[in-house]
C-alpha cells in the first residue's frame, strides 16, 4: 500500500503527515516518540493500510514539519493537542483509534481526556500507549534531558546509522533495510555539512518549562475508553509499579485498560514485526 505525502497549517503552523488506506476507511492515527518522525510508524501502517486510513504526523519541530517560533511555549503536550485537533478537523476525521509510541502517546491520553481540547472528548475511539504512561520514571526522564537538547553530528549518514543502532537498541529487531530507512528518514544536513537528528533541539524545553508536563493521571483518570500498554519488558521508562496503577485507576477502575508486556524490547517497541502487528490487530479488533 503507497503512502501519501501531505501537508495541512494546524495552530499555525505547516505540520506534514503521510497517509495510507483509503479515505473512507475508520481511522487510526498513528503518533511517534519524542526525538523521532512519523516515518516511525511506515511498517505499522503499510500492516493496516487495507484496513484503515492511517494518518502519521511529523509533531512540531520533527521530521518535515515547521520548528516552533515559541519553543518554551509551544513544545508541550498542550500545544501538541491543539496540533491534533486543527489536523483532525482539517482531514474531516469524527472518530479515530489512536496509536502513540512514548510522547505520541501522552498526546493521545492529553487529546482523549478533552481537557485541554474539550472538543476531541469522544472522538478518540480507543488509546493504544505503546512503552508509555501517565507517570515516568524520574531517571529516564533525566536521562532524555541530557541528550535531547544537544544531538550528536557526524561526518556522515553511515555514521549517524552507527550511532542510531545504538541508542535505538531498546526497540526490538530491524532489518538494515529498516535501519537504513529509519535513518535517511530521521536525517537532516547542517551548514557545515555534517548530519544529525532531524528535530528541533530546542523541544527539550518541554522538560525545563513544562517540568511536570508527562504527570498526566488527571487526563488518564478522565478516560473512559479502552486502553493498552505494550511495555518493552526492558523499559527504563514505564515502570511496572506505574503500569499496575493504570489497571485500577481511571480505564482500568471501568475494567477498559490493559497491559502487555512486549518481550525483547526496552523503550520503545518497533511495531515492526508479525508479533507486534498481533497485539495491536487484536486490541483494534475488541475496541470495534
Amino acid at each position: 500500500m503507497l503512502r501519501s505525502s501531505r501537508y495541512a497549517t494546524c495552530a499555525g503552523y505547516e505540520i506534514h503527515y503521510t497517509e495510507w488506506g483509503a479515505p473512507d476507511a475508520p481511522v487510526v492515527i498513528a503518533w511517534h516518540g519524542l526525538a523521532r518522525t512519523g516515518r516511525d510508524m511506515d511498517d505499522l501502517a503499510g500492516h493496516l493500510a487495507n484496513r484503515y486510513r492511517v494518518i502519521c504526523p511529523d509533531t512540531i519541530g520533527r521530521g518535515l514539519s515547521q520548528w516552533s517560533r515559541h519553543p518554551a511555549q509551544e513544545y508541550c503536550l498542550a500545544f501538541y493537542a491543539r496540533i491534533a485537533a486543527d489536523l483532525l478537523n482539517q482531514l474531516g476525521i469524527a472518530r479515530a483509534h489512536w496509536i502513540g509510541t512514548s510522547m505520541g502517546g501522552a498526546i493521545g491520553t492529553v487529546c482523549a481526556s478533552g481537557l485541554f481540547e474539550p472538543a476531541l472528548k469522544g472522538r478518540i475511539t480507543s488509546l493504544l500507549l505503546n512503552d508509555n504512561a501517565p507517570r515516568l520514571a524520574d531517571a529516564a526522564v533525566e536521562r532524555i534531558k541530557a541528550y535531547a537538547g544537544q544531538p550528536p553530528a557526524f561526518d556522515t549518514v553511515q555514521e549517524l546509522e552507527a550511532f542510531f543502532r545504538q541508542v535505538y537498541q531498546p526497540y526490538g529487531w530491524l532489518s538494515d533495510t529498516q535501519w537504513r530507512r529509519l535513518t535517511e528518514t530521521s536525517t537532516r544536513r547542517l551548514p557545515d555539512g555534517r548530519v544529525t537528528p532531524h528535530y528541533d533541539p530546542a523541544m527539550v524545553q518541554q522538560f525545563t518549562q513544562h517540568a511536570n508536563d508527562y504527570l498526566i493521571w488527571d487526563h488518564y483518570d478522565r478516560i473512559d475508553i479502552p486502553v493498552l500498554c505494550l511495555r518493552g519488558v526492558d523499559s527504563d521508562l514505564v515502570l511496572r509499579e506505574t503500569t499496575a496503577e493504570m489497571l485500577t485507576r481511571g480505564p482500568g477502575a471501568r475494567g477498559l485498560a490493559q497491559v502487555i508486556e512486549v518481550p525483547g524490547c526496552g523503550h520503545a517497541p518497533a511495531l515492526n514485526v508479525p508479533e507486534h502487528y498481533a497485539l495491536v490487530d487484536a486490541f483494534l479488533a475488541r475496541a470495534g
